[in-house]
């Protein structure tokens, strides 16, 4: 079977030259957007699916992420979400061709702001995330900084580094755990590194630990879906549950026992949660 996905790049004007993956049909459109240092690929599975069902589907590498550029600043969560309302322009998936947008963690915090900020989607998908403040853990950002800066294991190939996810990643799909390499490249020495910088790597998780999303979440008008990795039934679910009694019209849709990278890990559920938000969508438009 031919795989619907495909390699594409678009170069926002004023801006950094985002990598895509695309797939093609005349269903209406899905914009998939990955997290904090992950990159377009790890949609992979789910995208798959969503282009067997007839939609056409865009999974974006952010600023920074992925093959897209590597530009000296603008990363930000709004600014981020500034980039797929032009994406979303320059793609023409305007009007009749709005998106059904989803984010996983960071991502979820991108595609809520751009809901709230800049409208022009169908339907909202916060892939556990979206959500997500540090400023309420973290007193001081030095703080969150110490705990959450990336730990990138030193002196490893490329090889190495995919024997090690193929550990970590254990039970995830053969393509979610390659799809995992996308975000490291080799350096002059032949070594694995994130691709994302690790200054702008701070950068984005400054703006997690600064921005509140708790005032964005009334101004998104459209279906919303929560897809939330939770350890048990009864576990902690404070963000979602808060996020779902601030959003006007919204399902919620737990992965017990999931990994943080659900999409990925379960990309038959992924799937089908999302057909079901777009008959939402439809549902709203008719």
């Amino acid at each position: 079977m031919t795989d619907l996905l495909y390699d594409d790049a678009v170069q926002l004007p004023d801006g950094p030259r985002l990598a895509l993956r695309r797939a093609d049909g005349p269903g209406r459109p899905f914009l998939l957007v990955h997290g904090l240092s992950s990159n377009a690929r790890l949609w992979d599975g789910t995208a798959r699916l969503l282009a067997a069902a007839g939609h056409q589907v865009v999974a974006v590498d952010q600023r920074g992420h992925g093959r897209s550029e590597q530009v000296p600043d603008g990363y930000t969560t709004e600014q981020c979400a500034a980039d797929l309302a032009v994406l979303c322009d320059q793609l023409g998936l305007t009007g009749e061709r709005e998106p059904v947008v989803a984010g996983q963690s960071w991502g979820g915090n991108v595609v809520l702001t751009l809901a709230a900020e800049h409208g022009g989607v169908a339907a909202v998908a916060l892939v556990d995330g979206g959500w997500i403040w540090l400023g309420q853990r973290y007193p001081a950002f030095e703080q969150c900084w110490a705990e959450l800066a990336p730990q990138v294991p030193h002196g490893l190939t490329l090889a190495e580094l995919g024997d090690r996810f193929g550990e970590w990643f254990a039970g995830f799909p053969p393509e979610g755990i390659e799809a995992q390499l996308g975000n490291a490249a080799e350096d002059a020495d032949g070594h694995a590194v994130a691709r994302l910088t690790r200054e702008h790597h701070k950068q984005i998780l400054h703006s997690l630990w600064e921005v509140d999303p708790r005032p964005l979440f009334p101004r998104v008008g459209v279906p919303v879906l929560l897809a939330a990795a939770v350890a048990t039934e009864d576990a902690d679910r404070s963000g979602p549950d808060l996020a779902a009694s601030l959003l006007p019209d919204s399902t919620t849709s737990l992965y017990v026992g999931a990994h943080h990278d659900l999409h990925a890990q379960q990309p038959d559920r992924m799937a089908a949660d999302l057909l079901a938000l777009a008959a939402r969508a439809e549902a709203v438009a008719a």
